[in-house]
């Protein structure tokens, strides 16, 4: 059985487009956390939130994010800090990646 879950639809008139986000409590129950722990890493810094007012929204791929971070913090024994720099290394590397896909793109066009 599929898993649903309540998506806030905010849409902007200027650009015509559309976020799809979650509030707290969701982010928490598909990372299968408890919600004053998703808090505590928008505290550290950890976890960003698109809009804060009059609660904290997240972009569905938040809980991909807090997914990893969780793992980094189970499976390896990782602190809340050393978390923060593993996933700035971790997000320079894929930056990487992808700037070493599109530079070979381009000489195999040449």
């Amino acid at each position: 059985m599929p898993t649903y879950f309540p998506l806030v639809v905010r849409q902007s008139t200027a650009r015509r487009q559309y976020n799809y986000v979650l509030p707290i409590s969701e982010v928490a129950r598909l990372a299968d956390i408890h919600p004053e722990l998703v808090s505590r890493l928008v505290d550290f810094g950890l976890l960003d939130p698109i809009e804060t007012r009059p609660e904290p929204l997240f972009e569905v791929t938040a809980v991909l994010h807090l997914r990893r971070i969780m793992r980094i913090h189970r499976d390896l024994g990782v602190n809340w800090a050393g978390i923060g720099v593993i996933m700035d290394l971790l997000t320079k590397i894929e930056d990487l990646e992808r700037e070493n896909i599109s530079l070979k793109a381009e000489l195999k066009n040449k």
